[in-house]
């Protein structure tokens, strides 16, 4: 279903930069398989899409039909890999415009995932007099973002339709025994879902995590995980002919020739937010032990009269990774124009997508000529199972990526770091030493 290109780094490095990685390779899919190596206690998304819980995969399209019956918006309460998936998987298949359309389906509203005033009123202002439903979605419930976000909405939720009713409008995602979100869920009578003691953050959307939102958007949440489920069993096959093998090493020999920014290059303005959501799951996973490529997006064609410039002719220390999606979802013909005032008429009575692929092309040859190596990725259609597909493939190779490097992928260590001095400055008690170190430096 995925498609490799690897030839445009035949300019860029060895022969053998792949073969001379098998021990590697080979060491890091075993680590994955068998979860026995860093981090491996959180590697239950390795296998999730053949084992996951069947009973509750029924309860989340059961609670996405009630949203769907008696609510006009969704508001989803998460940050960072509590949100990011089911935000991608929903624009990506349903477009970046879902909530501009007209559809039978709730609109999906994302909060908890800044600490923006503006934003946050903006969300309800949005909601207006509409019936609305909450997915809280946090392991512990305690993380600020999200925790400040539900008690806001908690309280606009009960005085709409009393504590009672409110209840049976509120689906926690939480841990499936302890915690502060799941004593009150479990106090207040939320249907709950589980987040996986063995599966981190970034690696949670096909789990109720992403797909309890994914669900509600009218997506169909079997073809996803069936996707998903041909990506394991393809790339659970070891050997130099796995895809993820060959992109991981090629991602890892750039790496060390001096290239420390991957760029993921998508065509398709709903592709944005996967986009995201791959920056996450890299970003966190890589960046540790002054080690790591950076992640980085752009959006072509749109990007190319912008960072374009930099691409072509910046500093050489990046690489690019192009998804190219085949087939678009219908055809738009260019008219001719009598008066040829742009002088395109050259293209008249062509597809669109004719014209945007020699671009994809043009822009390739363009950027390698320039000194920036590139990997395309083809894919057949932005369809479900083709987007599960494609989410199993970089959770895979992120974690042979990650042990390639000799970090742990499944940790975030630096992110505690932001977190210490807020609760420092928010005067949080147990931090009143801290506060005064910090307010001095301040």
């Amino acid at each position: 279903m995925l498609q490799l290109d690897l030839s445009k780094l035949s300019s860029f490095l060895p022969d053998d930069y792949l073969v001379s990685r098998t021990q590697g390779l080979e060491l890091a899919h075993t680590m994955l398989q068998e979860s026995n190596g860093p981090g491996g206690e959180f590697t239950g998304w390795v296998k999730l899409p053949a084992n996951y819980d069947k009973v509750e995969f029924e309860r989340i399209k059961g609670a996405a039909k009630k949203i769907r019956t008696d609510s006009q918006v969704l508001v989803v309460i998460g940050i960072g890999g509590s949100y990011l998936g089911a935000r991608a998987v929903i624009e990506l298949l349903n477009s970046n415009n879902y909530n501009l359309k007209k559809k039978d389906t709730p609109d999906i509203l994302f909060v908890g995932n800044s600490l923006s005033t503006d934003a946050m009123l903006e969300t309800i202002a949005l909601i207006g007099n509409r019936d609305f439903s909450i997915n809280v979605i946090s392991k512990s419930g305690t993380t600020t973002e999200p925790a400040v976000a539900f008690r806001i909405f908690k309280s606009l939720i009960e005085a709409r339709y009393g504590k009672q009713a409110a209840a049976k409008r509120i689906y926690a995602t939480t841990d499936k025994a302890r915690g502060a979100l799941k004593t009150l869920a479990d106090t207040e009578g939320y249907e709950t879902f589980v987040v996986p003691d063995d599966i981190g953050g970034r690696y949670s959307v096909l789990t109720a995590v992403g797909l309890l939102p994914i669900a509600t958007a009218g997506i169909d949440i079997d073809a996803l995980m069936s996707g998903a489920q041909s990506a394991m069993d393809a790339l659970a096959v070891p050997g130099l002919k796995n895809v993820g093998w060959q992109y991981a090493a090629a991602r890892h020999a750039l790496y060390e020739d001096g290239k420390r920014i991957e760029i993921l290059a998508g065509y398709e303005p709903s592709f944005r937010f996967f986009a995201e959501w791959w920056k996450q799951l890299y970003g966190e996973s890589e960046g540790k032990q002054g080690k790591g490529l950076f992640p980085a997006s752009v959006e072509f064609t749109a990007d190319l009269h912008s960072m374009g410039q930099y691409i072509q002719d910046g500093h050489r220390n990046l690489f690019e990774t192009v998804i190219r999606f085949e087939q678009p979802s219908g055809k738009l013909l260019i008219p001719i124009d009598p008066d040829n005032v742009d002088g395109l008429n050259f293209l008249a009575g062509k597809d669109l997508s004719f014209v945007a692929e020699q671009a994809l092309r043009g822009t390739i040859l363009a950027h390698v000529d320039g000194g920036v190596p590139n990997i395309l990725i083809t894919l057949p259609a932005i369809r479900a199972d083709v987007v599960g597909w494609l989410i199993y493939f970089y959770e895979y190779v992120c974690g042979l990526s990650g042990y390639l490097l000799q970090v742990n992928p499944f940790d975030q260590p630096g992110v505690e770091a932001y977190k210490k001095n807020m609760f420092a400055l928010l005067g949080k008690p147990g931090y009143e030493d801290r506060k005064a170190e910090l307010e001095s430096r301040l």
